[in-house]
């Protein structure tokens, strides 16, 4: 979300950081463990998921460039063309505090995520290409062949612009045959709209301190 001039700095649980938006009673990641459940979401339910040397990932909310830190250090082995949509890119002087580049041996990389322009493909290591598009993923056609969906917008109650059916279908027709999609909500209405949309609907067990979360695949049925 837009940063309005008074984000916090927030340390969780485990040590690392997240951010507070004051005006929206909001973090950006779970107060409990902003990497473990990042890890535990987007790398353990999802990206560990596939089986592939080369993977097309799409992320809704870059935010603080957790998710792509922590991508990048779990596929390392991997041809990674990660595509990442932002609308309110956090301001880089509060970036400069944000401690996952030295929590995860890789301050460098973490920079490079944030200085590298926008809406083009940039390399930030031989194997890891990245593409941020900025503005409203609505308005946004990122390039289809995707195998995996982090959606890690801010949640329904605080975005629903972005929680809805339309939404869910765009990702849908973006998305390969088995191609894997999670997320941190696991509210009812989000479920049924992705069901709506195709999906096949997994809940599973969230990060700490969270009962659920979902993982939804875009199963082909053959007649």
């Amino acid at each position: 979300m837009e940063n309005n001039g008074i984000t916090q700095l927030i340390t969780s649980e485990d040590g690392s950081h997240t951010l507070y938006v004051p005006s929206l009673n909001e973090h950006y990641h779970s107060i409990y463990g902003a990497i473990q459940e990042s890890e535990h979401v987007y790398i353990r339910m999802g990206l560990q998921q596939l089986q592939k040397n080369n993977i097309r990932v799409l992320e809704i909310g870059f935010g603080t460039g957790l998710n792509a830190l922590l991508t990048y250090v779990h596929s390392k082995e991997i041809q990674m063309f990660y595509q990442t949509v932002e609308k309110y890119p956090v301001d880089l002087a509060l970036v400069e505090q944000i401690n996952y580049g030295d929590t995860l041996s890789e301050p460098e990389i973490f920079q490079q995520l944030h200085t590298s322009g926008w809406n083009a493909w940039e390399a930030i290591s031989p194997n890891f290409s990245l593409l941020k598009w900025k503005g409203d993923f609505r308005l946004i056609e990122p390039e289809l062949g995707i195998d995996l969906v982090y959606f890690d917008a801010f949640g329904p109650d605080k975005h629903p612009d972005l929680w809805n059916i339309d939404v869910f279908a765009k990702i849908y027709d973006l998305m390969n045959p088995n191609a894997i999609l999670v997320t941190y909500c696991a509210k009812g209405s989000i479920q049924r709209m992705l069901t709506a949309c195709g999906f096949v609907v997994e809940r599973l067990p969230g990060s700490p301190r969270k009962r659920e979360m979902v993982r939804a695949i875009k199963k082909i049925h053959h007649n």
